[in-house]
């Protein structure tokens, strides 16, 4: 879908206050134009870069990117390297532009193939970041829903063999406050680019009633008027969670 031809003013209509992106499409826009992929995978990195900066300026409170799937390890050694070097860099000098514009950083996923050196600097990078409060911004890396899902599954049943909690005191409570999420709201809204219209894995718990949109755009080209026309999109939506709709002004009850 191509961009708007310019920006409208949203700011004084809903917004959603979590936005979930999966940034897809960073291989296709390099062999597009003859690159290798590392070169797609920076030239996203730059566009998310614009869409935190975008959030942070339109007051949208959380933000979570979707950075490296548990699938990805699948990818070639070569691949995976470049893109772990990149990580590297980002965690490094990018993270202070982070700390300067107001950002809290927090790493989800499992930090343990990281490597030690990654694992440090994700430490470092959210000890800098961990006061600030303009924008909350998840970053997903090694990151699985179901593995997700199934690593709260067995904090909680650690918590039953203890004799911490009865089985019956399990709900949907209990296992929302054991995800990596359980301090922020569910996502309003995912935005997908690349194409694909599924969710790969991600959140998959969190986006039980997030509004979901789909764009062709791949994320290397999406821009801040690509990020303003899916929220036109979004603020079209009606939100019922399950119920049904009010009725029109003199439209008789069933």
């Amino acid at each position: 879908m191509p961009a708007p031809t310019s920006i409208t003013d949203v700011e004084n209509v809903p917004l959603p206050r979590h936005v979930a992106i999966i940034m897809d499409g960073n291989g296709r826009w390099a062999r597009a134009r003859g690159l290798p992929r590392i070169a797609g995978h920076r030239r996203g990195a730059e566009a998310a870069k614009e869409a935190i900066r975008f959030c942070a300026s339109r007051n949208i409170p959380y933000l979570t990117i979707y950075a490296f799937s548990s699938e990805n390890w699948k990818r070639p050694d070569t691949e995976v390297s470049e893109l772990m070097q990149l990580l590297s860099f980002y965690l490094g000098e990018q993270v202070k532009d982070l700390h300067r514009e107001g950002v809290c950083l927090r790493i989800i996923g499992d930090r343990s193939r990281l490597g030690a050196t990654i694992a440090q600097k994700i430490e470092e990078a959210e000890a800098l970041t961990r006061g600030n409060t303009r924008l909350h911004l998840n970053v997903a890396l090694s990151y699985g829903g179901r593995q997700e899902i199934g690593g709260a599954v067995r904090q909680l049943a650690e918590r039953v063999r203890n004799g911490e909690i009865a089985p019956e005191q399990i709900t949907e409570a209990t296992i929302h406050d054991a995800l990596y999420t359980a301090d922020i709201p569910d996502p309003d809204l995912l935005i997908r680019t690349g194409g694909e219209q599924r969710i790969s894995n991600f959140l998959l718990w969190q986006m039980a009633y997030t509004e979901l949109y789909f764009t062709d755009t791949l994320w290397p080209d999406f821009t801040s008027a690509h990020f303003t026309y899916a929220l036109q999109e979004y603020q079209q939506r009606e939100r019922r969670y399950g119920s049904i709709r009010e009725h029109a002004a003199g439209e008789a009850a069933a």
